[in-house]
């Protein structure tokens, strides 16, 4: 069973950083697609960033220029690195895995990000 941690949330003042760490476990991490995804109070969640397990990375309009996403196969560990954080940025962040042979979904609990002065 893959389990999903995340870490490195809190609060930032705007034009800030912080870097999110996702620890996965359970099974073989470079088989996985991983991503981070957000979600605000009152919208959808959405995907702020991804990396498939060739290594081809996808970074949302919002993001671009501001957030690298990146991974350490060898710690089976995903990172987000956020900078220039805005009041918008502020959301729970999930981590997400995606089998690449069986499909199977699976998410983190989510780690808050708060941008606030």
């Amino acid at each position: 069973q893959v389990h999903l941690a995340e870490s490195g949330g809190g609060l930032v003042q705007p034009g800030g950083s912080l870097r999110l760490s996702c620890a996965f476990s359970g099974s073989i991490f470079s088989l996985y697609d991983m991503g981070w995804y957000r979600q605000a109070p009152g919208k959808q969640r959405e995907l702020v960033a991804s990396i498939s397990s060739g290594g081809i990375v996808d970074v949302a309009d919002s993001a671009k220029g501001r957030f690298t996403i990146s991974r350490d196969i060898s710690k089976s560990a995903l990172y987000l690195q956020m900078d220039r954080l805005g009041p918008e940025d502020t959301a729970v962040y999930y981590c997400h895995a995606r089998s690449t042979y069986s499909g199977r979904e699976y998410w983190g609990q989510g780690t808050q990000v708060t941008a606030a002065s």
